[in-house]
């Protein structure tokens, strides 16, 4: 298939997830947080995080509180482990959604906020294809969901990357070591995301 084939299949991917879900009146989070007595800040969903042996790909969800903006409820945060399990985890990036499962913001975060290894933006973005979560559990729905949005933004993602680095002082070199610990640097690129708006883009 042509690029804009892939990226049309991928947004017909991610709306078929949700409308799937949505016949039962559920959207991604409410299937990510399926099961939980309660959803508290900080603490990962599912507990443990999701981690697909055959890819490398990981993620897990959370959420702030006090809320920092009020649109978004919290974001899913995607991650891959080239070597394994026991091998360095490399942030790829976060999405943030509404209330209600939608998709509303794609951005990344420094290194300190999620404990990762850095890798400059060359090698962070030739893994995004690796980010493939195919397993059942905690919801293949979910999964694919997460799957099927990564490969429909991988360029706003890889442009994201490339952002970060220029946000951290990463030209041709690591980044200072402080710098990556610099606390009042979180998030270190963002741009808004609109599912519905990109697959009409493509015509889907």
């Amino acid at each position: 298939m042509s690029p804009r084939a892939d990226l049309a299949q991928a947004a017909r991917e991610a709306l078929f997830c949700e409308q799937v879900l949505a016949k039962s009146g559920d959207n991604v989070l409410l299937e990510t947080l399926r099961g939980a007595a309660s959803v508290e800040a900080w603490a990962h969903y599912p507990p443990g995080d999701v981690f697909d042996p055959a890819s490398g790909a990981q993620w897990y969800y959370h959420c702030h509180s006090p809320a920092r903006d009020a649109r978004e409820h919290g974001h899913f945060h995607c991650f891959v482990r080239p070597a394994g399990k026991d091998g360095p985890v490399h942030h790829l990036v976060a999405f943030g959604v509404d209330p209600y499962g939608k998709l509303i913001r794609l951005f990344t975060v420094n290194r300190w906020v999620v404990d990762d290894a850095y890798l400059a933006a060359p090698a962070l973005t030739a893994l995004l294809p690796r980010f493939d979560v195919q397993m059942s559990r905690p919801s293949y729905l979910v999964n694919r969901w997460l799957t099927a949005i990564l490969a429909l933004y991988r360029d706003d993602i890889a442009a994201l990357i490339a952002e970060r680095d220029a946000a951290l002082g990463a030209s041709g070199a690591p980044p200072a070591p402080e710098r990556l610990e610099d606390q009042g640097l979180e998030v270190t690129s963002t741009r808004d995301a609109d599912l519905a708006d990109r697959a009409r883009a493509l015509g889907v």
